[in-house]
């Protein structure tokens, strides 16, 4: 009995370890797919010539794993320009996140992340000449005060008084918090819209 028992053990214990293998095999291979999916998105945004729309006609189980990789890797890509120059990237994300979800919610969402991002630009450049004209009053009177010292003309610009760097500091933490969390609000809408 001691002997059935223990090839009854090592039976189940093989069947269990092959099950193991195979839903090891599952998650790999799904973990490949979104892997894919962000590869693909990769080489969108570089420029490549890729059809991301295409995603959209794989069958559902291997759409839906691929669309979340792509997504994953464009809402990456968006993020809260330092310079005008930084919303291309951005943009082409958008316009990668369209080929995946043509619907108009997903349109509209869009555009309020672009009026989103356009604001935050023109927000920072109108705080940073509040900042320069608080400072500018300063920054005269220290220019006089240098010209007296030693007997020349001195021009100075407000950013290089000492405390402005640490008010700015404080205000783009403060922009920047406020806009980011608009923006992430944004990008969880839309993955709930591709990926539900």
């Amino acid at each position: 009995m001691a002997q059935i028992r223990s090839t009854m053990e090592m039976v189940l214990e093989r069947a269990a370890r092959l099950e193991a293998e195979t839903e090891g095999t599952e998650s790999l291979s799904k973990e490949e797919k979104s892997r894919e999916g962000m590869r693909l998105a990769a080489q969108y945004l570089r420029g490549e010539e890729v059809d991301l729309a295409a995603l959209l006609t794989k069958p559902p189980a291997e759409k839906a794993l691929l669309v979340q990789g792509a997504l994953t890797a464009l809402l990456r890509n968006i993020t809260l320009p330092r310079e005008e120059e930084d919303r291309a990237g951005a943009d082409k994300a958008m316009q990668g996140m369209l080929q995946l979800g043509q619907d108009p919610q997903m349109q509209a969402v869009l555009v309020e992340m672009k009026k989103l991002l356009d604001h935050y630009l023109q927000h920072k450049t109108d705080l940073r000449g509040q900042l320069e004209k608080q400072f500018a009053q300063q920054i005269e009177m220290l220019e006089q005060s240098m010209a007296q010292k030693t007997g020349g003309q001195v021009k100075l610009e407000p950013s290089q008084h000492p405390k402005f760097a640490e008010e700015w500091q404080k205000i783009m933490v403060q922009l920047n918090e406020q806009y980011g969390n608009a923006l992430d609000q944004q990008k969880s809408y839309i993955q709930e819209l591709l990926t539900s």
